[in-house]
């Protein structure tokens, strides 16, 4: 019998054993379900594709089929993430600050566990692994409640991860799932204040809104993912449509894909033909404002909508702006926070768009699909927050932990 609160108070327990665990312990622990998932990827696979198909009769986007999808080479990636976690610094223990006050006392400042993080998540069975290793090594128990359409695939990956687990020094409680897939579970898990220290959404803006609108654990906002690039009047054009088709096209179903493309007026009439050209080779439609189409006929029109879409598919917006300032002003307006890049190569330009684009991740001359935890050199990635308190972008180790207080004395009293 389904029994949330039991769930609940077991990684409450599991949290306290994990807090004190030891490096070694934990880094062996990772290395252990690292070697479980590439010894079991047939166990995973086959439950992977109950959930495929599953998908298709359900008439599942493209995109959300791909990022649901697991194949060898994506779990040995998998597990090649865990054991990157596993070779990061240990963050829990460390100092950040000791200072001693004029009456004597040592105050420091140490980075310790969050203790109970649960996750909410849609169709990324991947997201079970990378969550799970990174709270694993921040000293944090996890509670992982994925959507109805991944449900057989994150049964079959934390079965070997608690396997894994249980030839080791650390309790497999450390890590549950919650199975019942009733979306009224939902409602009552982010209301779980007495064990749940922190709550993580991933997925869709319904998703999102509605663990924000309706918790009473504290949320960290992982947003959806309206990118922006923008072609400086300054631009390279090689540098722009390889980055635009990358940004684009390299993998459409994720929140660092680009959405939005905006150029300046003084380039637009030799970039745009020569962006759109390439994009329509790959069936990418183009939806713009009246001179994009004025410039090329593989633009259609584009509705006040389009420029604020997460499409997650074949489709990007254009703007053609008169200046940088509009540039700017544009993608704060229709930004979700998430990532942004500039095409230029004039340094003032460059840092201007640096300074005053207000989002979590800011380029030049780079895609946006970098907006990435293994990208950035934290093995995974527990989401991209777009808020900004406590965690900001790519969320690492460091972004699972809080900090305590330490104090020294000598038999102080205050008078």
């Amino acid at each position: 019998m389904f029994d949330l609160e039991a769930i609940c108070k077991t990684a409450k327990e599991a949290s306290r054993v994990i807090g004190k665990a030891g490096i070694n312990d934990k880094n062996d622990a990772l290395l252990k379900v690292a070697d479980y998932l590439c010894d079991n990827k047939s166990d995973i696979i086959k439950a992977n594709k109950i959930d495929l198909a599953n998908a298709e009769a359900n008439n599942m986007s493209p995109a959300l089929m791909d990022r649901l999808k697991l194949t060898d080479e994506r779990i040995e990636a998998i597990a090649e993430g865990v054991r990157q976690v596993a070779a990061l610094p240990d963050p829990i223990g460390e100092v950040l600050s000791m200072k001693r006050r004029p009456n004597g006392l040592l105050i420091g400042q140490v980075r310790v566990p969050i203790g109970v993080i649960g996750i909410i998540y849609e169709s990324r069975p991947n997201v079970t692994i990378d969550t799970f290793a990174l709270c694993f090594k921040s000293g944090n128990a996890v509670i992982l409640r994925g959507g109805s359409d991944c449900i057989n695939s994150n049964i079959a990956l934390v079965k070997i991860v608690k396997e894994a687990l249980a030839e080791t020094n650390i309790t497999p409680d450390v890590i549950s799932l919650i199975e019942n897939t009733d979306r009224e579970v939902v409602n009552n898990f982010i209301k779980e204040n007495r064990y749940l220290d922190l709550l993580i959404p991933r997925g869709g803006a319904g998703l999102i809104n509605n663990v924000i609108q309706n918790a009473t654990v504290p949320v960290i906002q992982t947003g959806t993912g309206n990118c922006h690039i923008y072609i400086d009047k300054s631009a390279d054009f090689d540098k722009a449509v390889k980055i635009v088709r990358n940004a684009k096209l390299q993998r459409l179903g994720v929140c660092n894909a680009a959405e939005s493309l905006v150029i300046h007026k003084d380039v637009a009439e030799e970039v745009l033909p020569l962006i759109a050209a390439d994009l329509a080779s790959d069936d990418c439609e183009i939806r713009g404002d009246e001179k994009a189409q004025a410039i090329s006929n593989l633009v259609v029109p584009a509705t006040e909508e389009d420029y604020g879409t997460e499409y997650l598919a074949k489709i990007i917006s254009a703007k053609i702006v008169d200046s940088l300032d509009e540039a700017i002003d544009h993608i704060n307006k229709y930004s979700t926070g998430h990532s942004e890049a500039i095409i230029t190569e004039d340094y003032n330009s460059s840092q201007r768009f640096l300074n005053e684009i207000d989002s979590a991740c800011v380029y030049v001359n780079a895609s946006t699909r970098f907006t990435d935890g293994f990208e950035f050199g934290f093995g995974a990635e527990i989401g991209i927050s777009t808020q900004k308190l406590h965690a900001r972008g790519p969320m690492g180790l460091t972004a699972l932990t809080s900090t305590k207080f330490i104090i020294y004395g000598n038999g102080q009293i205050r008078g």
